[in-house]
């Protein structure tokens, strides 16, 4: 049996310049981090004493016995790719699914991985992020951008950047007190909403082609955030030590937000609107709804004397706490199997 870890992320700047059809052209950059949040695949090949030759566990069970009469399509699709037979595949994971935390992508990557232990083999962190885009953009020609597959394998608080020639993964230069002092002032909470990213982003890649300039605008503001987070001199900051300049990041996290709003309509409702403002009123100097909208999780820069206040007036909301990680998807238990094929 083989299991593995994957992390869910939280995009923090340049979402939707990871857009193929855009970046091709323009380039595109996003400002990301992968935390303490986990999808689990466990794998095996299922013994032949039963009527079925494939089970499958998520939110709901499949029983069948050709790989081509799975109905979950990344199911399906990476079996294929990866000539698997015989599985019993089961999921978990700490959050809900089509929340706004690349959840779908890090189920593919953490299965993936998973195929590949199964097989005696380990497969790079590249490999198998370009795996993941394959299975989801080619093989399920699912809508949406690729910063996600590439985040949930590599782990990380990153720069990742795409262009014609296809992406580059930058951790970013930090140091751990920095980086544990940006978290401690980032503040996570559910809506309470769920949807399907592929449908939002569908609407989002209609109304890309007439919103190059955001675009840019968002792109330029991942290297002003990787200035600010990297930077951690004095040059007038009036908070020294780590945190140092940081709240530049939490003003700059409701500037893309508003950008990423003004894209599409499905992006934002009002009543993610009244929350965003609720906590902007209660002492947030910035925020953003996490993914590709319409739903999910709100995360919130907050200075530390107004934690509390910020916390009371999301208190109808479920209170998410994190830290962040840096391993990316792992096995955590990997017992070999004798598997000869029919």
């Amino acid at each position: 049996m083989i299991i593995t870890r994957t992390p869910f992320r939280m995009s923090f700047f340049g979402g939707g310049t990871d857009f193929e059809e855009y970046f091709k052209e323009h380039g595109g950059a996003v400002l990301s981090t992968t935390f303490d949040k986990y999808c689990y695949v466990s794998v095996r090949h299922l013994p032949r004493f039963f009527d079925y030759r494939n089970e499958l566990i998520y939110s709901r069970i499949e029983r069948v016995q050709h790989t081509e009469d799975i109905e979950h399509p990344a199911i399906r699709n990476a079996m294929l790719l990866r000539d698997m037979h015989e599985l019993r595949l089961t999921y978990d994971a700490d959050l809900p699914a089509r929340s706004g935390l690349g959840t779908s992508s890090s189920f593919a990557v953490g299965m993936l991985n998973a195929f590949s232990a199964l097989k005696g083999k380990r497969s790079s962190k590249r490999e198998l992020a370009d795996q993941a885009i394959y299975v989801e953009r080619v093989m399920c020609q699912e809508s949406g951008g690729i910063q996600d597959q590439i985040a949930a394998a590599f782990g990380g608080l990153n720069l990742i950047e795409f262009g014609a020639a296809g992406y580059e993964v930058k951790p970013l230069q930090i140091s751990e007190a920095r980086k544990e002092a940006l978290n401690d002032r980032l503040l996570m909470f559910f809506t309470g909403f769920s949807r399907f990213s592929s449908d939002i982003q569908k609407e989002t890649k209609k109304a890309m082609t007439d919103k190059t300039a955001q675009l840019k605008e968002m792109t330029a503001l991942v290297y002003e955030a990787q200035r600010v987070l990297e930077d951690a001199g004095d040059r007038g900051n009036t908070v020294a030590g780590p945190a140092a300049g940081l709240d530049e990041f939490g003003r700059m996290l409701d500037h893309t937000w508003q950008l990423k709003r003004g894209i599409s309509s499905g992006i934002s409702t009002n009543s993610i609107d009244s929350m965003y403002a609720a906590g902007r009123n209660a002492g947030a100097l910035g925020g953003k709804l996490l993914g590709a909208g319409g739903g999910g999780f709100l995360v919130f820069y907050v200075e530390p004397e107004y934690r509390e206040a910020v916390k009371r007036a999301m208190s109808d909301l479920l209170y998410i706490p994190f830290r962040f990680e840096n391993e990316g998807t792992a096995v955590v238990h990997d017992e070999p199997e004798t598997y000869v094929k029919e």
